[in-house]
């Protein structure tokens, strides 16, 4: 992810102890529709909050395709 190629350059986030706030300021980056689908469930592991983030990415990429194909039939 773009985010953990620029935490290097914070070095607070390169911490074991700094796990939870990386977290959290990765979830304030995400867009809105994915925010709210993840948000709730307070993932506190960054690589798991990352796939979780990716697959809701796409599935919600795969979701509007669906509903353009299916106006486009009506």
């Amino acid at each position: 992810a773009k985010f953990e190629d620029l935490c290097r350059f914070a070095p607070h986030y390169n911490t074991m102890e700094a796990e939870e706030d990386k977290c959290v300021k990765f979830e304030n980056g995400l867009r809105p529709d994915i925010k709210q689908l993840i948000g709730f469930s307070e993932i506190r592991d960054f690589p798991t909050l990352v796939n979780k983030s990716r697959i809701c990415d796409k599935d919600s990429r795969v979701t509007a395709v669906w509903q353009v194909d299916q106006s486009v039939v009506e």
